[in-house]
Parts: C-alpha cells; sequence; structure tokens
C-alpha cells in the first residue's frame, strides 16, 4: 500500500491550533492541503464566531439575506478586525 508523505510546509501549525473567541469576526479561507468538506460558495465571506464545538466552530454567515452556520475547523479562518463606530 504507497504511503502518502506530508510535507512539514503544507499548512501553518499557527492556523492550525488558533484560537477565537465568541463574537470575533472571521474570515473563511479554505486551506488546500486539509479537507474542505463546503461548497466553495462560502470561500473569502465572513461571518461571526458563534461557539466552540470540540476543535471546530460554528460561524454565521450571511448568504443572500439569510443566516447560514457553518461548523470550521480553524484551519480553514482568518481573523479580521471590524472598525467599530
Amino acid at each position: 500500500m504507497p504511503t502518502q508523505k506530508i510535507n512539514a510546509k503544507s499548512f501553518s501549525l499557527r492556523r492550525f491550533f488558533q484560537e477565537f473567541k465568541e463574537g470575533d469576526f472571521v474570515a473563511v479561507s479554505p486551506q488546500a492541503s486539509v479537507p474542505f468538506n463546503y461548497s466553495n460558495r462560502i470561500k473569502g465571506k465572513t461571518g461571526r464566531v458563534l461557539a466552540k464545538r470540540g476543535s471546530a466552530y460554528y460561524i454565521e454567515v450571511k448568504e443572500l439575506n439569510k443566516p447560514k452556520r457553518y461548523l470550521l475547523r480553524p484551519i480553514h479562518l482568518k481573523k479580521i478586525e471590524v472598525a467599530k463606530k
């Protein structure tokens, strides 16, 4: 059985273990080396962290003025800063 070599540079450990708080704003940025089992429609969307489940986070993203919830691993998320008024 052939084995697949894992390249240490294939993904960032910093992004893999990053932490978010409830209410943080994040952008969905799929990491190519880790399976991303959602449609590409949410790629690049921004949303808010609702809760943490295990090592993943519930994210609320608006699609066509309707809020949708996704359970995503932190490696597929980037924290963004939102200007406060």
